[in-house]
């Protein structure tokens, strides 16, 4: 009976994570979409990192690193299918017409991004569990720098779109998550190793 409830509890992540996933994936291109509201809202759909604390806060309600791993990729693989669903959809003055081949030519010109949310899903959501299970001091590090340089990577290569302050609050979101990261170490002291 226990062990029933505990199976129950453990897959009710998963629908979870693919109705999550779909709505962060929609918001992010919907934000994106939304140039009436200025510079900021492209630049904001424009993160990657948000795209890696998904997978990464979904992979700590898991004990077992295998769950853990898919359910970052179940999460991340949603947002991309949310992302691309409404970016193919008549809200963004797609007739559904044209569905098929549109969806070949946007999977097509996406495909690194596509890969590497196969990659940084499993990945993120192993480091989220990591996290839970040591308090994993890397697990933590990796996302934070993930908001804190960022910034810096897409300025090294030219592609830091305006306005700055955008990239400076996410900075200050990595900082934060550091303090976060460092705050829950010190008062919970012992890895949380309980369902």
């Amino acid at each position: 009976m226990v062990e029933s409830a505990k199976t129950e509890t453990r897959l009710i992540w998963f629908p979870l994570a693919v109705g999550f996933g779909l709505l962060f994936g929609g918001a992010d291109q919907y934000l994106g979409s939304l140039v009436r509201l200025g510079p900021w809202a492209s630049s904001v759909s424009a993160m990657s990192a948000p795209w890696l604390l998904l997978p990464f806060v979904f992979g700590s309600t898991q004990l077992d690193p295998r769950r853990a791993m898919l359910l970052g990729l179940t999460v991340t693989a949603s947002a991309l299918a949310g992302y691309f669903a409404l970016t193919l959809s008549p809200l963004e003055s797609v007739p559904l017409s044209h569905f098929p081949a549109d969806l070949v030519a946007l999977a097509h010109s996406n495909v690194r991004i596509i890969v590497a949310g196969l990659v940084t899903g499993p990945v993120f959501g192993a480091l989220g569990r990591r996290w839970r299970i040591t308090r994993s001091w890397l697990s933590a590090g990796l996302l934070a720098a993930a908001f804190c340089l960022e910034p810096l990577a897409r300025l090294g290569v030219g592609q830091l779109p305006r306005p700055n302050i955008v990239w400076g609050v996410e900075i200050a979101l990595g900082v934060c998550l550091c303090g976060y990261f460092t705050a829950a170490r010190t008062i919970r002291g012992s890895p949380q190793r309980g369902t």
